[in-house]
């Protein structure tokens, strides 16, 4: 069993590997098909002897689970199908006596229409201070919607509803959004976050976080082809507006609140999709948010040039306001990089099923990026059942398929589900372990996957599972893998990204098509491909003592 981690309380978080669990795709303890807070109670074992340093639990609230859970209709309980708020404050304690913390999802941006608050607002009718707390307009003279605003999942950003208004929602139609000018709306979440720093929680990935604050004179977005653009372009009446950068101030100061207790800071990390560096570094100077997802590198191909440019942007950037970079390469979002590293890189974020697909090349690829965002400066991330290689499912039949972006998109668009399939723990066969007896979870996972379960994975010393051991604790014990700078080797040859970290380490990886020579004077603490004759592979990675 790996030893809970060592690191000084104040600033664990800036070099902590996070792990994402997907609830009600990770373990289902009850055997109803959807994962739940005892089954990933059953399974922080498995997570502390992984070696990650934290846990961030997507939204585990009560919800009708019409965007999966992030369409929250009440932020201080548990969805039943999940369990109770006793499971959840067992869930804190147990992570934290085996070293692991807690971090738990916030989504500010809009709540479910089945949260009290825009019942109330349906109910009360035009003109109520009960729908000044969202965004309800009436039509334009021509009855058109207020704006041209798209909704990220299809289909236009209003709602109409009975008595003629439009609510606002930039993502699922059953999510209206907050009117964050509303002093309810601020002191509703001020309070919510205290509701779950008091019950022990670490921290809060905060959803959509680019996103709460509005121009409230409503302009329409620019258009591309004649469309409206989803491009989040300076100057978005919804995007990356000023007044957000308030609202993390407000919440930082309530983490730091609770400083000197014997638990820590509690901490922020912030999703928002934003290019370049420059604009995302906002959101982490001094007190704003502690830390944001850099999705830069999801993003990038397979290329060394093209890697090093986004590394170089993102660190650089960051440092200058004093934050660690925070580096993730799959989550419930994305196409899981296994699949993504094994297509052609032009095509490499298509659409499920809609591009050939080189399992074993994504395979080599996506273990030697394991090695590459481990030991890169700062955090990072792995979303659950990475570590084990697991690929993106996009044969799911269109009958089980969930994603709002399904239904919004006139069956046109897939969405997110193929990243989604629960968890395989053990067995040769469907449900592999993820819960009691014979009953099928929520999204069928594919017949192939018994080499691919965690129990499978234990006991192959060449697999993924063994790889992201290794990895963890190595990173915990070279001095060199913390949040310290790094430095290009730059007489590295071209298509190979090699860089050494302060004290004695490397880190080369070959994106190019041969073989290279390694010094002669290291020693291989790690690779994620055998050597041949001494050099590394193509596609690999490796970590060196110098």
């Amino acid at each position: 069993m790996t030893e809970p981690s060592t690191r000084p309380v104040d600033d664990w978080w800036r070099s902590a590997v996070v792990y994402q669990v997907y609830p009600r795709s990770f373990s289902d303890a009850n055997g109803d098909g959807t994962g739940d807070v005892t089954g990933i109670r059953a399974r922080l074992p498995y997570l502390a002897d992984l070696g990650v340093d934290a846990i961030w639990i997507s939204p585990w609230y009560p919800s009708p689970l019409l965007d999966g859970g992030y369409d929250v209709a009440d932020y201080r309980d548990i969805n039943p199908m999940f369990g109770t708020l006793a499971d959840a404050d067992a869930l804190i304690e147990e992570a934290h006596a085996l070293g692991l913390r807690i971090l738990i999802d916030l989504v500010p941006n809009h709540c479910s229409w089945e949260h009290p608050w825009f019942k109330a607002a349906l109910a009360a009718g035009k003109g109520s201070p009960e729908r000044d707390r969202f965004w309800f307009r009436d039509s334009l003279p021509n009855g058109q919607p207020p704006t041209n605003w798209p909704s990220a999942f299809g289909g236009p950003a209003w709602q109409q509803i009975d008595d003629g208004q439009w609510y606002l929602h930039l993502f699922d139609n059953s999510q209206p959004d907050w009117n964050w000018d509303h002093p309810d709306v601020i002191a509703e979440f001020d309070s919510i976050l205290r509701f779950w720093f008091d019950r022990g929680v670490d921290g809060f990935r905060i959803d959509v976080a680019d996103s709460m604050a509005k121009d409230a004179t409503l302009p329409d977005v620019s258009l591309h082809n004649g469309e409206p653009t989803h491009e989040k372009y300076v100057g978005h009446p919804y995007y990356d507006q000023p007044g957000v950068h308030l609202i993390h101030q407000r919440w930082r100061a309530i983490a730091d609140e609770y400083a000197d207790t014997p638990q820590g800071p509690r901490v922020f990390v912030a999703e928002a999709w934003l290019s370049p560096a420059e604009r995302l570094a906002q959101y982490v100077r001094q007190h704003e948010l502690h830390s944001a997802f850099n999705f830069d590198v999801l993003q990038c191909p397979w290329d060394a040039k093209a890697l090093r440019d986004v590394i170089d942007h993102t660190t650089e950037n960051l440092w200058a306001v004093g934050a660690p970079a925070t580096w993730v390469l799959s989550n419930h979002d994305t196409i899981r990089h296994r699949t993504r590293y094994g297509r052609d890189q032009r095509e490499a974020l298509a659409p499920a099923g809609t591009v050939a697909t080189d399992l074993e090349l994504g395979r080599r690829r996506a273990r030697a990026a394991a090695l590459l965002e481990l030991a890169l400066p700062g955090g990072a991330y792995v979303y659950q059942g990475d570590e084990l290689g697991l690929p993106e499912v996009e044969d799911l039949p269109e009958e089980v398929l969930d994603d709002p972006t399904w239904r919004r998109s006139g069956h046109s668009r897939r969405g997110r589900d193929g990243c989604r399939v629960p968890v395989p723990w053990s067995g040769s066969e469907p449900p592999y372990g993820f819960g009691p007896g014979e009953g099928q979870p929520w999204l069928p996972q594919p017949a192939d996957w018994a080499p691919l379960t965690a129990e499978a994975e234990a006991s192959d010393p060449e697999s993924h599972l063994a790889l992201y051991r290794a990895a963890l604790r190595v990173r915990r014990e070279q001095e060199a893998l913390g949040e310290g700078r790094m430095t290009w080797d730059e007489d590295a040859p071209a298509g190979v990204l090699s860089f050494t970290r302060d004290p004695g380490f490397r880190c080369v990886v070959n994106l190019g098509e041969q073989t290279i020579e390694l010094p002669d004077s290291a020693e291989v603490l790690l690779s994620s491909e055998p050597l041949v004759d001494g050099k590394l592979p193509a596609d690999a990675s490796v970590w060196l003592q110098v």
